[in-house]
C-alpha cells in the first residue's frame, strides 16, 4: 500500500483547493461599454416640470422623450458593468494541492466514503481496486466494457448511464444540455489504446497517474470517487509520494502527518497514564427546583395531596355522560331539587299562615279601641 493512501482526510482543505482551482477554466465576460449610451440624448433641464435626467430625441414616437442612459431607465446603461478584467483566476499554493490529492487518494481507497458518494460498489471485491497492465493495451470499447462488468462495476455503470437527465436552466443553449453522474476513474501509468476504449462508455473517466487532477478526483469538492488504478499506477504512487519521513518524485514535498496516530480517543482518556494525573471528577452541586404553586400547577398539588388526582378523576368522570358517576349524580341532584322544592311549599304555607295570623291579631287589637273613641 502506498503511503498516500494513508493520508490524514481533509474534506476542508479538498473543497477549498476545488473551489479555487475549478475557477481557473472560466472565460471573460463583459458588457459592452457602449450599451445603454447609442443615443443623441440631452436632458431638458429644469423649468418643464420633468426630471433633469437625459432623453430620447426626435418626436412622432414612443421613444422620443423617454429617459435615456441611466440604471434606472429603460433602455439605459447598466450599474457598474462587468469587465473584462475582473479577477476571474485564482491562485493555489503547489504544497496545499498536492496535500488534497494526497486526501483525494486516501479517501478512494476507503469503502464507506465512496459509497457515501453514490457510488455502487457492493460488486467490487476490494479497495484499492487494481488490475493488471495488460488493461492499457485494451483498443476496443466492448473489451473495456467487459473488463468493467467483471471488476464488478455492473451496478455502477447501469446507474450513470439511466442518470442522464435535461438540464434546468439556461445552461441547455450553451452546449450543456444534459447532465449525467460520474462513473469510475481509471488511471493508468501508460496510454496503449485506453483511452479510446473507454471514452465512449457513459461517466468513465481516464488519467494519467503522472497528471492526476483534483477535478477528477474529487468532483464537486467531494471526495471519495471510485477508482480503479492499473498496476503500474498504482506502484508509482509510492515514487510519486514518498512516505511521512522521505519525499519522492515532487521535490521538497513531504506527505501531511495526522493530528494523531491513534484516533481511539475513549482508549487514550481511559489509559492508566492519563488517568493518574487527570483532577478526580468533581461532583455537581446541589441544585433547587423552582418553587412552584400548586393551585396553578397540577403536578405540585398532586404531590402535596395525592387524593387530588382521585378527585379529579372523579369530577372527569361525574361531567362524562353514561357513566355510572355522572347518573348517581344526576338522581343527587334531582332529589335536590325535589327536597328543595316541597321545603319552598312548606315555607309558603308557614308564611301565608303566619301572615292571616298577624292581620287577625291586628284587627282585634283595633276593636276595643274604636269603641272607646265612641263613647
Amino acid at each position: 500500500m502506498p503511503a498516500v493512501l494513508t493520508s490524514p482526510l481533509r474534506p476542508d482543505l479538498v473543497r477549498y483547493v476545488h473551489t479555487g482551482i475549478s475557477k481557473n477554466r472560466r472565460q471573460a465576460y463583459a458588457l459592452s461599454h457602449r450599451s445603454g449610451y447609442q443615443t443623441a440624448a440631452e436632458s431638458w433641464g429644469t423649468g418643464r416640470a420633468v426630471a433633469r435626467i437625459p432623453r430620447a430625441p426626435g418626436g412622432g414616437t414612443h421613444r422620443c422623450g423617454q429617459g435615456t442612459f441611466g440604471n434606472m431607465c429603460r433602455g439605459g446603461g447598466m450599474f457598474n458593468p462587468t469587465k473584462v478584467w475582473r479577477r476571474w483566476h485564482r491562485h493555489v499554493n503547489t504544497t496545499q494541492k498536492r496535500h488534497a490529492m494526497a486526501s483525494a487518494l486516501a479517501a478512494s481507497s476507503l469503502p464507506p466514503l465512496v459509497m457515501a458518494r453514490g457510488h455502487r460498489i457492493d460488486d467490487v471485491s476490494e479497495l484499492p481496486l487494481v488490475v493488471g497492465d495488460g488493461a492499457q493495451s485494451i483498443t476496443k470499447t466492448k473489451a473495456a466494457l467487459e473488463l468493467l462488468e467483471g471488476l464488478g462495476c455492473g451496478a455502477e455503470l447501469t446507474k450513470v448511464a439511466r442518470s442522464k437527465k435535461l438540464r434546468a436552466g439556461t445552461g441547455k443553449m450553451r452546449d450543456r444540455k444534459y447532465t449525467q453522474r460520474r462513473g469510475p476513474l481509471v488511471v493508468y501509468a501508460e496510454d496503449s489504446g485506453i483511452t479510446r476504449a473507454l471514452r465512449n462508455l457513459p461517466g468513465v473517466e481516464s488519467a494519467n497517474v503522472d497528471r492526476l487532477n483534483l477535478l477528477q478526483m474529487a468532483p464537486g469538492g467531494n471526495f471519495g470517487r471510485f477508482v480503479i488504478f492499473t498496476e503500474g499506477a498504482f506502484n508509482k504512487l509510492a515514487g510519486m509520494y514518498g512516505d511521512a519521513d522521505n519525499s519522492g518524485d515532487k521535490t521538497g514535498y513531504r506527505l501531511p502527518r495526522a493530528m494523531m496516530t491513534n484516533a481511539d480517543v475513549a482508549r487514550i482518556i481511559n489509559s492508566d497514564e492519563i488517568q493518574s494525573v487527570v483532577k478526580p471528577a468533581k461532583t455537581a452541586q446541589k441544585t433547587f427546583g423552582k418553587k412552584k404553586n400548586c393551585l396553578k400547577n397540577k403536578k405540585a398539588m398532586f404531590k402535596l395531596n395525592p387524593a387530588a388526582k382521585t378527585k379529579a378523576a372523579l369530577r372527569k368522570r361525574t361531567a362524562t355522560k353514561g357513566t355510572k358517576e355522572n347518573e348517581s349524580a344526576a338522581k343527587r341532584t334531582k332529589a335536590h331539587e325535589a327536597e328543595n322544592k316541597k321545603h319552598h311549599k312548606g315555607s309558603k304555607a308557614f308564611y301565608s299562615a303566619m301572615m292571616k295570623a298577624y292581620e287577625s291579631a291586628g284587627k282585634k287589637e283595633e276593636a276595643p279601641a274604636a269603641d272607646g273613641d265612641e263613647e
